[in-house]
Order: C-alpha cells, then structure tokens, then sequence
C-alpha cells in the first residue's frame, strides 16, 4: 500500500470524477480550512445535521433504530449539546477507484475543542456522500460549522488487485482457503 500525493489526488478528481466538487487549492481564510493537501483531500461537512436528542426517551439501538433519537437540523452552524452525537454528511461526492482504499481522521481544530469527526473507510469502488459521525465530548454545546472542513481523507493505493476470493458470488458460498 502507498499514500498518494496531491498530484495523484488531483488527476483523479480531473480525469476519473474521483471528488465532486473538488477545491483545487486548500480554502483557508476565514474558514475551517478545506481542499487539497499535499497527501490528502480535507471534505467539508453539508448543512444538514441530525442531532441526537434524549427528549422522547429513545434507545439508540443499531438493529432496530427509532427515528426519535434525533432531531433535523439545516443551518449554516450546528450546535451539538454536550456529551451528544450528530450524523452529517459531506458536501463532496466521491467515487473510489478499483485498488484505492481510504482512511479519514478529523480535523485538528475540531479535535483540539473535543469534536471527534469518525467516518469508516471508503472501500474500493464505494461511491457517494459521506456520513459523518460528530461527537462532542465535551460538557459544554459545540458549534460544527457547514460548508466548512471536517476531516481529512487519505488515499491509499495497493500495490495489486487481489480481485477478492469472494467477489461476484451468485449464492451461499462456502469458506475459500
């Protein structure tokens, strides 16, 4: 595997629509930076939020989720209540090549506040928005500004397809060695 440069970032977003829309150059004044790095691509977070809220006594359970545990927000900030959780996503499309692999850490201005930005990994040939995963840790409310950076992506390329053992499987399929 190999971490790709903003060359290789920028002629994929050219050529292959790897990133729609792409800021060509990092956007800094102002504003919680975003675009091209020099060995990354910092997204931005759209101004849709959904807040986690406790106001109906809801359980956040993964296999049955209730509606009920957020509320909807649209707005150009955010505030998420302390100790709380918001789901977003990004403003930026992507579209994941064959034998690219992705990893996304938050910002450093977020986190140096105690907003922790997760999102999974962009499999290869994933493709869309990204949902993005912000916690506030802290005791007090956070302010996550929208069209503004989030998280940083890193592109990672592997050296050979391995074309997985149980790609294109057509029904149950037994353990491959």
């Amino acid at each position: 595997m190999s971490i790709k440069s903003d060359r290789w970032i920028r002629r994929m977003a050219h050529e292959h629509r790897m990133i729609e829309p792409f800021a060509e150059t990092p956007v800094r004044t102002g504003v919680i930076s975003y675009g091209l790095s020099s060995y990354g691509y910092d997204m931005r977070v759209a101004p849709e939020f959904r807040i986690f809220t406790n106001a109906l006594s809801a359980v956040v359970d993964p296999k049955h989720f209730d509606p009920k545990s957020f509320v909807e927000f649209a707005g150009d900030i955010c505030i998420v209540p302390p100790n709380s959780f918001a789901l977003a996503r990004s403003v930026e499309y992507f579209r994941i090549p064959r034998n690219v692999l992705t990893i996304c850490v938050g910002k450093s201005t977020y986190a140096r506040c105690g907003i922790i930005t997760n999102v999974t990994p962009f499999e290869p040939e994933w493709e869309g928005y990204v949902t993005l995963e912000i916690s506030n840790t802290t005791p007090l409310p956070a302010c996550i500004y929208a069209n503004e950076g989030i998280a940083q992506v890193l592109f990672f390329t592997a050296d050979e397809d391995k074309k997985g053992k149980y790609q294109a499987q057509t029904g149950i399929t037994l353990p491959k060695l």
